[in-house]
């Protein structure tokens, strides 16, 4: 038996992750990975490549070269963001994820979609 008004709700809160990654991860379809994950996943936010000289400091460059890393902003459930921070420690076929590293922060603007800038 049901005692009306007892019901209890399920409140989903979204949290927001900054996540960085370097490593062999430009001009290997990581971004459309990301994307392609985000959206499967009900994920919010977006993807971009980020020069080597914007990663976070602490952060590997791929020797022998300029390349940058990925930048992402994951906004969803904390459970099925940490679920996307796995996925992209992965990455797709031919990437190379050296370093990936996050920071939990506060929502700021919030997307409808998941976007590669």
């Amino acid at each position: 038996m049901e005692v009306e008004g007892a019901k209890e709700r399920r409140v989903k809160i979204m949290q927001q992750a900054h996540v960085f990654i370097s490593g062999s991860v430009q001009g290997v379809g990581y971004r459309q990975f990301v994307k392609s994950s985000a959206r499967k996943l009900g994920i919010t936010g977006w993807v971009r490549n980020t020069p080597a000289r914007q990663l976070p400091y602490g952060f590997r460059r791929v020797a022998g070269g300029e390349d940058g890393g990925v930048e992402a902003i994951l906004q969803g459930e904390k459970a099925v963001i940490e679920k996307m921070i796995e996925l992209c420690r992965k990455g797709p076929f031919l990437s190379e994820v050296k370093q990936i590293g996050f920071e939990w922060e506060e929502g700021g603007e919030e997307y409808k979609d998941f976007l590669i800038l």
